[in-house]
């Protein structure tokens, strides 16, 4: 655990781990759908490819960036719409996976926004110290 850490409220670390751990889920469920689960050809398909921008943004969170949280919250809805669009089109187990995709995406966007705003919340309750002399 490093000073960053240590120094969030706990409400922060529990955001940051909620959106580190909805990240891996994505990418795991995105790879395993695309290769074993339900392909759309027999074998895997090039869409797993799709997991690579989401492969990005986890240093940022590991290092407890503020603006990977911002720029992870919009690209994450590209994943949203490609999970409805797929939920409502395919059928049996790609539905539902669909399905899970699209609550993982809703999943780490809550957990991007309550990290922002807790941790934006820390920083303007923290002391500030003065060093300028009268």
């Amino acid at each position: 655990m490093n000073a960053a850490d240590t120094n969030a409220p706990a409400h922060a670390r529990l955001s940051r781990a909620l959106a580190v751990g909805s990240l891996l889920a994505l990418i795991v469920l995105g790879l395993a759908w695309e290769l074993w689960l339900s392909p759309l050809r027999p074998g895997g398909s090039w869409l797993a490819l799709k997991v690579l921008p989401l492969c990005l943004p986890l240093a940022g969170l590991l290092k407890h960036r503020m603006y990977t949280y911002r720029w992870l919250s919009l690209l994450l809805w590209l994943y949203f719409t490609e999970g409805v669009v797929r939920a409502t089109t395919e059928s049996g187990l790609g539905a539902w996976l669909a399905g899970l995709q699209v609550l993982l995406s809703l999943l780490l966007f809550a957990a991007c926004v309550l990290h922002i705003r807790l941790r934006q919340i820390a920083v303007r309750e923290a002391p500030t110290t003065d060093t300028a002399t009268p």
